[in-house]
């Protein structure tokens, strides 16, 4: 047997895909999605709308969601919030043609892990669904372009005292703290640093300090 035909016929290791459910009310996006995602990942289940997703996703043993924002019943957000209140971890990837910044940042808060243009999906999709299962965040380029121009704009809704407060966030004071240093109430400063969480779009102390970062709101 020759050296190729040893490389041909050699036994190769059993590589498991990773599982995922997916969830889109048009069946022919469906079957075109399923058809570019099944030689690297295992779609298990495909759903038409969002409460059979939700009791699939509460027994069934997978790796993550690819859903669609807007479906009959529940809408994939709706699923996402009641996935999270129920204490799942589940990765969760939106595919959706909706690029609106508030309904990315309502994605991004109620703790979805990725968010793909349906006319970007495709090898992005893939990409995203790697990035995602390796335990990272995705969002597709020109969405999170947008979200970042959007957020640039609603800096100058910040009055001076949430910038300060920004600012102690961003050097490790805690709310307590910063209360102590400003004068505030604790629960003054919490809510200071929720309205600005709602302003930049974010729904983590980490991720605000890197939006504030992007933004140039922080002191050097």
């Amino acid at each position: 047997m020759s050296a190729i035909e040893r490389e041909v016929f050699a036994p190769r290791p059993f590589v498991v895909r990773p599982r995922i459910l997916f969830a889109d009310d048009h069946r022919i996006v469906a079957e075109g999605i399923g058809r570019l995602l099944e030689r690297d990942f295992e779609i298990i289940a495909t759903f038409e709308d969002g409460d059979t997703l939700l009791d699939a996703a509460r027994c069934a043993n997978v790796d993550a969601i690819v859903s669609d924002m807007m479906m009959p019943g529940r809408t994939g957000l709706a699923v996402l919030k009641q996935l999270r209140a129920e204490g799942s971890s589940v990765r969760f990837i939106f595919l959706t043609m909706h690029s609106e910044p508030a309904l990315v940042a309502a994605a991004m808060r109620a703790g979805a892990n990725g968010y793909v243009l349906k006319d970007a999906a495709g090898h992005e999709l893939a990409n995203a669904m790697r990035e995602v299962l390796a335990g990272g965040s995705y969002v597709t380029p020109s969405v999170a372009a947008q979200c970042l121009d959007h957020s640039a704009r609603q800096v100058r809704e910040l009055s001076a005292k949430q910038r300060e407060v920004l600012q102690l966030i961003a050097v490790g004071f805690r709310p307590k703290q910063i209360a102590a240093r400003l004068g505030l109430s604790v629960r003054t400063v919490e809510a200071h640093k929720y309205a600005i969480m709602q302003i930049l779009f974010v729904h983590s102390t980490l991720g605000l300090v890197k939006r504030a970062k992007e933004l140039g709101l922080l002191f050097d």
